[in-house]
């Protein structure tokens, strides 16, 4: 092909790439929910743990502070924050702590009578009411009189003010001008996100949002405020990563283009060495896109990662080219063993697609194509586009002289024994524990935004968000009276400190049995006004003054029970509905705890209520989930293994040479392990995917190494070519390896020790000694 004909090819390519790449940018759709990382529930129980992980309560409330302003200016931003907020979809309540007949919607005001635990234990007759508005004279004459004199003619038992206490939390903050403050003076909010609190990207939209509209506020300037809770750390935490990550590929991108550049004297290869990895990254895009509809960005992160196996293929085209043979032919002499490399690495991602977990099925489904297509790009398409005037890296006598020390190094037989034995020796003498299975672990947030989260936490009494309590029952009203039959208990381990609060679905909406007896102690208007009159006696209130009380109370004996689905339609109503969920027929409650000083304890219930109530630890129920789902990976990367045996050795059928090539890999595996074990690191599922990532590398430089080739010089390609991969993987994954962010670094170290592992054992037990005529050829 001529020198214009290539550059046109080239030119195509790119563009071909560039239109594939503006379609899958239009249609490829990015999550970020971490539970597609997480193994999928097998059980109810399970299920509800799930969802409570990334959909709780406690997870999507965001705890807000302002500062920096007088204690009344601080309060009129406070509600003018929530004011916005509530109007806002992304959220579904926000609140500040005021107490009025907002906290219910008008049309529901009679239902005060039904919600209100007063008839529990009272009537509404003369000595009852008589003695209710004694307090409300005393109520006058306080500095309350303003805001109680347009309750009082509708509510005189201050029902509706029972209600917003009882809905508080326990240990709620301080009021100042109905506003929440804290010890330090700071005005304080909760609110609650509409998405999922793991939902990086969408907790950052709503903290962005919450920001837009407190600049907004007047008087905002001069006021500074704080956000923490479980989203806006997790939001934080992977933006900082985000950035890490993006500034640490830019810095091993630059250094593998310098690499190139020294390696092959050609700035051309920068244009050509791409186009195989972007052809592969797009077919992956595209398989998720066909397979899944979409894409979690961690699946993405990793894929291109993973993808990076891909780089060796036109490495090893440049590096075996001959002089005087073009560039097809030097191709097809390398195609066998490149071919079974990339078959032998697909084989290995197969494990994550037999792994369960969405996440890691879309990184096999991602990787597997986009090897594939680069491989295929690789052997069919970049050759006709390498120009023909090139040097020929076996001239180089720095390698020659690199080559005789590699071949004059001795080979102890008992070394794969050594490594083994050592390998073994440092696992077994690691400190403990094997695995990490808190994948918050791996990044974790900054000390000081976790102890702002816990102030502001204890100081607004949001529940915690590691403990819940769950209750079973067939229906949303069946959970409510379990929910009542527990509440004395509860007050128990209150009153004996296990627990400062639990929030119980019950302490918002009543079972609807709980509601008819409340309704039938209601009065008819004769009894009612008889007993009014009898109670207004001597008091100094004006005739009629209570006639919508009256009215109110005839309505609530006729009402028709109030249904969590009606219930919705009060400030409270969402938080309701996140408590009760319905999972495959079945009913559950999820309350939240405050301040549990006696785990094991609460864990009783379940005995008292015949396992219809359980305490659940999110935190040890998700690390046993993700400890048995490892245990089906290790067992799939266990077949996978054993299907790469049958692989290459149907590929060689000579055990001798299959064993030069998997004992390398296996052993290399082994010693990268047993390092980051030594030096006391918990293994954790980015582990095996970055060992896995190693593996694939280094089955590359025990092939080729293997190969046997007609000549010293073509030996010298080889060893070219695998220091090339070698430089260029232990100077991107190094660069990982001195990240901050436990994730990143786990990969980069992992990768890096691999890398090295597997090429010095490759040179030790698989690089042939000399340079000897063979007529022997990969099949």
């Amino acid at each position: 092909m001529s020198t214009r004909g290539r550059l046109a090819g080239i030119v195509l390519w790119w563009l071909l790439l560039a239109l594939a790449a503006i379609g899958v940018q239009r249609t490829l759709v990015v999550g970020n929910d971490l539970r597609s990382f997480m193994p999928p529930p097998q059980n109810a129980d399970q299920k509800v743990l799930m969802d409570e992980i990334g959909n709780g309560a406690a997870s999507r409330l965001l705890l807000l502070a302002i500062s920096g302003a007088p204690p009344d200016e601080l309060a009129a931003l406070s509600r003018g924050l929530v004011r916005e907020l509530r109007s806002d979809p992304r959220f579904t309540q926000a609140y500040a702590g005021e107490q009025s007949t907002t906290s219910l919607d008008p049309a529901l005001l009679p239902y005060r009578y039904l919600l209100s635990p007063t008839l529990d234990h009272a009537q509404l007759d003369a000595a009852f009411l008589r003695e209710q508005l004694d307090e409300r004279l005393q109520d006058l004459g306080s500095p309350a009189a303003a805001a109680l004199e347009d309750l009082l003619p509708r509510d005189p038992t201050l029902e509706t003010l029972a209600i917003a206490q009882r809905w508080a939390p326990r240990h709620a903050p301080a009021l100042r001008d109905g506003v929440w403050f804290s010890p330090r003076g700071e005005a304080l909010l909760i609110a609650a996100t509409r998405a999922p609190g793991l939902d990086a990207a969408a907790q950052a939209d709503a903290i962005a949002a919450v920001r837009a509209a407190f600049a907004a506020l007047p008087g905002a300037g001069k006021a500074k405020l704080e956000i923490s809770g479980p989203g806006y750390i997790g939001a934080q935490v992977a933006a900082s990563t985000r950035a890490e990550a993006e500034r640490l590929s830019i810095a091993g991108a630059a250094g593998f283009a310098v690499l190139l550049l020294i390696a092959y004297r050609s700035a051309s290869i920068l244009a050509l060495v791409a186009l195989p990895l972007l052809s592969g990254a797009l077919a992956g895009l595209a398989a998720i896109i066909l397979v899944f509809g979409g894409a979690h960005g961690i699946t993405l992160a990793f894929g291109f990662t993973l993808l990076g196996v891909a780089q060796e293929y036109p490495v090893r085209v440049f590096s075996h080219r001959r002089a005087g043979v073009d560039a097809a032919t030097s191709v097809r002499a390398v195609w066998p063993l490149l071919r079974l490399a990339i078959v032998s690495a697909c084989i290995a991602y197969l494990a994550f697609l037999a792994s369960g977990v969405p996440g890691l099925q879309q990184l096999a489904v991602f990787t597997i194509a986009g090897l594939l297509v680069a491989g295929a790009a690789t052997r069919w398409l970049l050759p006709s586009l390498l120009p023909p005037q090139f040097r020929d890296v076996a001239d180089s006598p720095l390698l020659a002289r690199m080559q005789a020390r590699l071949a004059a190094m001795p080979r102890p037989r008992a070394l794969p024994w050594i490594a083994l034995a050592f390998g073994l020796l440092a696992l077994w003498l690691a400190p403990a524990p094997l695995w990490q299975n808190d994948l918050a672990a791996l990044a974790p947030a900054p000390p000081a935004a976790l102890a702002r989260e816990g102030e502001l936490r204890n100081a607004l009494g949001a529940p915690e968000v590691r403990y819940l309590l769950v209750l079973h029952a067939d229906s949303a009203d069946g959970v409510l009276r379990l929910s009542e039959r527990m509440a004395p208990l509860v007050e128990k381990w209150i009153a004996t400190h296990a627990v400062d609060d639990v929030e119980l679905p019950s302490r918002y909406l009543p079972s609807s049995e709980t509601q008819r007896a409340r309704q039938a102690r209601l009065p008819d208007r004769a009894t009612l006004n008889s007993a009014l009159d009898v109670a207004l006696h001597d008091l100094p209130f004006q005739p009629g003054l209570f006639a919508p009380f009256v009215d109110d109370v005839q309505a609530a004996r006729t009402l028709p029970l109030l249904t969590p689905h009606a219930f919705e339609q009060s400030p409270f109503g969402a938080r309701l509905a996140a408590m009760l969920v319905e999972r495959d027929g079945a009913w559950y409650g999820l309350a939240t705890l405050d301040g549990v000083h006696d785990a094991a304890g609460l864990a009783q219930i379940a005995e008292h209520t015949d396992g219809a109530a359980k305490l659940l630890d999110l935190k040890t129920a998700s690390e046993d989930l993700v400890a048995q789902y490892r245990t089906r990976i290790l067992q799939a990367l266990g077949v996978a293994f054993v299907l790469l045996v049958l692989a290459v050795g149907g590929a060689f059928r000579d055990v001798r040479r299959a064993w030069h090539v998997l004992a390398p890999m296996s052993l290399a595996t082994l010693l990268a392990i047993a390092v980051l074990r030594a030096c006391g690191v918990p293994l954790s599922l980015f582990h095996l995917v970055a060992i896995t990532l190693a593996a694939g590398l280094g089955l590359h430089y025990a092939l080729f190494f293997e190969r046997p080739v007609a000549d010293a010089a073509e030996a010298r390609r080889t060893l070219h070519a695998t220091l090339v991969c070698v430089i260029a993987a232990v100077l991107v994954f190094g660069l990982l390896a001195t990240s901050t962010v436990p994730v990143l670094r786990a990969i980069g170290a992992t990768v890096a020790l691999g890398v090295a592992f597997h090429f010095v054992l490759s040179t030790q037990m698989a690089m042939r000694p000399d340079s000897r005529a063979s007529n022997d050829h990969a099949r």
